[in-house]
């Protein structure tokens, strides 16, 4: 028998203002008692099971493409929309694009990007390492994943600089506050955009050793990505790639100096960093959520989501379910995984760029596990309103002992 959504009897889950383990324990709190709960916008789902299989369900968009309406405004003009993004779409055009483009996204692609990582992040910590101290995300994360993004992209390093300005701008397209700010995400969108059709163009008639050429090379059965294609494609890898590794980064930190045990493991036994990056994912992921919509009427686990409905994933929430992870408020960078955490989300929107984060991640705390050893903190962590689509620490001071090469 199908039930309308609406008139289920459901917890009610609301953690605006909260802590994240205050949230977490809300979120835990529901799930105990039903596999769905209501929340001010429309519902939400926090078991794993449940969230991969929404998120796989391709009758669920991505609500991104709604992020207007959400916050009040009026939707763009279809005749005047942007070129439209990898990340909001749907359909035959969606599978086309990830299609063409997944040989570009491997695990060996970003491999070669690895050296420069170590460059860029140890440049960085050169910078401070005889203090002792450190403001960790306005010294280290929020400058680390702007050069790697241009190199990446092929672009040059006196325009570094412009790329983190425009990338800055973009971003407060998730922290809820559209109204105010669109004219700045707006100027940068095609300030931006503009930039790299020109790049483009440079690169189709002198290719070099990055994605965007890479992207220009790809062909199948005579298929090819045209330069509105390209720029998109472009500009989503700036936004997957940039603000998420800078959080997630600095999540990582605050973690490992509530766990001084855990990072000293670590410095010990660096080929432990491919289980710490996914332990710091699940336990303390930068991307709390993602939100679907049902653009008709669906009908999922006999529950009827009338066309509109808004759907709330917690990956927060399912990263910590006690049916899929053993202890699963125990942070252990030795934890053996069958299951992967959700932080880079599931199905057809799962995170294009996660070969290139996990790479990033990977890199930089094998580095700075050895360079800044007995890690603690330095002061409160100042954090991110949890509204903010992408989380973490606005202010993380910490300290360590000094002076390690």
């Amino acid at each position: 028998m199908v039930t309308s959504v609406h008139e289920l009897d459901l917890p009610v889950v609301d953690t605006t203002g909260m802590g994240r383990e205050e949230s977490l324990a809300v979120i835990s709190e529901a799930r105990s008692r039903n596999w769905l709960a209501k929340t001010p916008l429309g519902y939400s789902v926090s078991r794993r099971e449940d969230a991969v299989s929404l998120l796989r369900d391709k009758r669920f968009h991505n609500a991104l493409s709604l992020l207007r309406q959400i916050n009040g405004l009026e939707p763009e003009d279809d005749d005047n929309d942007r070129r439209k993004s990898i990340l909001a779409m749907e359909g035959p055009d969606h599978s086309r694009l990830r299609r063409l483009v997944a040989p570009a996204f491997t695990p060996q692609a970003a491999d070669r990007f690895r050296p420069f990582m170590r460059e860029v992040i140890g440049q960085l910590v050169d910078a401070f390492s005889d203090t002792g101290r450190c403001e960790v995300v306005a010294e280290l994360c929020e400058p680390y994943p702007i050069p790697i993004i241009c190199e990446l992209l092929g672009a040059p390093k006196e325009d570094w600089r412009q790329f983190s300005a425009w990338a800055t701008d973009i971003f407060r397209i998730f922290n809820q506050n559209l109204a105010e700010d669109m004219p700045l995400i707006d100027a940068a969108s095609t300030a931006l955009e503009e930039y790299l059709a020109e790049l483009i163009t440079r690169r189709r008639a002198d290719p070099g050793e990055d994605l965007l050429s890479d992207l220009i090379a790809i062909e199948e059965a005579g298929d090819r990505l045209s330069t509105d294609e390209l720029v998109s494609l472009a500009v989503a890898v700036l936004m997957a790639g940039t603000d998420t590794t800078r959080n997630q980064l600095a999540c990582a930190l605050a973690l490992f100096a509530e766990y001084p045990e855990q990072w000293a493991l670590l410095a010990e036994r660096p080929e432990l960093a491919p289980r710490a990056v996914e332990e710091t994912m699940r336990y303390l992921g930068a991307v709390r959520g993602t939100v679907r919509y049902a653009p008709e009427d669906v009908v999922f686990r006999d529950v009827l989501f009338p066309q509109g409905t808004l759907v709330f994933v917690s990956l927060a929430g399912a990263n910590r379910d006690p049916e899929t992870y053993e202890a699963p408020e125990t942070f252990d960078i030795t934890r053996e995984r069958s299951t992967q955490q959700m932080t880079f989300g599931s199905g057809i929107h799962h995170c294009m760029g996660a070969a290139l984060a996990r790479a990033e991640l990977q890199e930089s705390l094998v580095l700075l596990s050895r360079r800044m050893p007995d890690l603690a903190p330095d002061g409160p962590v100042e954090w991110k309103p949890t509204t903010f689509g992408i989380w973490g620490p606005a202010r993380l001071p910490l300290r360590f002992t000094p002076g390690i090469a």
